[in-house]
């Protein structure tokens, strides 16, 4: 076991080095790893694959957690309608489109949903790398961007869990589906009422006792138990960590439990990427390069059309929302553990893995050469809009420029913002006026300094 950890990670480190030298995602540097030591380019095995897929279980759980504590409440609240609408046009569009496109392939309906899953998702954190790699975090257009990305996180997790039962019963009933959503749907807001309620509490009593050692077990002994949980509950092992992320994200130690998890996170993320590259055969890659190919192109086209639609839908201006769609012309991570949960289920075709992880690769390279092309298009399209669609652009844009004017000036610590007129609502409709208290309480104490250690 020493032996095979030993090959991962001098391996992946060697190849990820010289991949940031190139100035290329290290994310792509772990699949090339992958494929160096996998059983297919040199006809035999260098590490276990057993405990190889193991360590990637357990990296895929470390990545929801920590995508968990990034996730904010208050973040979705501020992003509001672009971050609703953005991402569900997006996922919508590109599901449809990624169905069609494997029904057109002549797939059975299983396969198809896979596959449509697999293409509906932005990578996270090449997005927010590209984004800000390119100079633009400061952008106005990064905040409702963020919004989409943090809803495609919750929608992912949610897919996996409804792809899991559909796949299991091998069937796609449409009211026993709609059925598993509202059990999925109150089991999440039961979990999530409850741990907000004691979790943050608890960690209030304890905090002078809590050294970053004491904090890193206990923060992965919840997690793992909100793992353990959701499998009882019979749900994804995924889910379970990234709920409990999302609980952890409303404490005051939020942001040291981040800086905790990072290093681990990264050391078991590597290993799961690493394991995606084992799984593919470079001859495959040559068999399969028009589906390749044609696989990158529509989720290219797919996501600029859709990410533009929706944001401009969503309230932002043609601008804004050409820079969010032409930033999300990738798939990352969470398509790769679907593709990876088709393959444990035995329920897709073995060619599908591969050709969605070269597609990965290639639309996350192509990724900050399309951002460029954002403003340029942006601009050739206005230049030959008409009159009536200039107009629509520029008032959007001037309405979009008031908004902003309007919400800095109300933005201070005498003026009630929306978030406290809620609390004040329900502190005096609700019945239960001690718990609704407490959890707002422990809703917004992130909000607060946080406390010298």
């Amino acid at each position: 076991m020493v032996q095979d950890l030993y090959i991962l990670m001098i391996t992946a480190g060697v190849v990820a080095l010289l991949f940031k030298l190139l100035k290329q995602p290290v994310v792509l540097g772990y699949i090339v790893a992958g494929i160096l030591v996998g059983p297919h380019l040199f006809g035999q095995n260098f590490v276990n694959m057993e405990n190889v897929e193991t360590w990637g279980n357990i990296g895929v759980l470390f990545v929801l957690f920590c995508i968990g504590l990034e996730f904010r409440v208050k973040n979705l609240f501020q992003s509001g309608k672009v971050a609703l609408v953005g991402a569900g046009t997006i996922v919508i569009g590109m599901m449809i489109l990624g169905y069609g496109v494997g029904r057109f392939a002549l797939l059975d309906t299983m396969n198809s949903l896979f596959l449509a899953a697999m293409l509906c998702m932005s990578s996270t954190t090449i997005v927010m790398k590209a984004i800000d790699e390119a100079g633009l975090g400061k952008a106005r257009f990064v905040k409702g961007a963020t919004g989409i990305l943090i809803f495609e996180d919750i929608i992912a997790v949610v897919l996996m869990v409804l792809l899991s039962s559909i796949a299991v019963k091998n069937s796609f009933e449409g009211v026993e589906l709609l059925e598993k959503v509202g059990v999925l749907a109150l089991t999440l807001a039961v979990w999530f009422i409850v741990g907000i309620l004691i979790i943050p509490t608890l960690f209030r009593w304890v905090r002078p006792h809590l050294n970053d050692e004491i904090l890193i077990v206990l923060s992965l002994g919840l997690c793992l138990g909100m793992v353990l949980t959701a499998e009882e509950a019979g749900f994804s092992s995924a889910l379970g960590a990234f709920v409990m992320g999302m609980i952890l994200a409303e404490t005051k130690e939020s942001h040291r439990i981040e800086q905790l998890m990072t290093p681990l996170k990264n050391v078991f993320a590597a290993i799961f990427f690493v394991s995606v590259g084992m799984m593919i055969n470079p001859a495959s890659l040559v068999e399969y390069w028009p589906s390749i190919l044609t696989v990158a192109v529509v989720i290219i086209v797919g996501m600029i059309i859709f990410g533009t639609l929706g944001c401009w839908w969503g309230g932002e201006t043609l601008k804004d929302a050409m820079m969010t769609g032409f930033s999300f012309v990738q798939i990352g991570e969470f398509s790769f553990i679907i593709a990876a949960l088709g393959t444990k289920l035995n329920v897709t075709d073995p060619a599908i893995y591969p050709i969605i992880v070269a597609a990965s690769v290639l639309t996350t390279f192509l990724t900050p050469y399309i951002m460029k092309a954002a403003e340029p298009c942006y601009n050739l399209l206005y230049k030959h809009a008409s009159p009536r669609m200039k107009a629509k652009i520029d008032a959007r844009e001037e309405k979009v420029n008031l908004a902003q004017q309007n919400a800095q000036k109300t933005t201070t610590k005498d003026a009630p913002n929306r978030a406290d007129k809620v609390k004040h609502a329900v502190r005096k409709t609700v019945i239960t006026k001690r718990l609704v208290n407490l959890f707002l309480k422990n809703m917004s104490e992130n909000d607060q300094p946080t406390q010298q250690q």
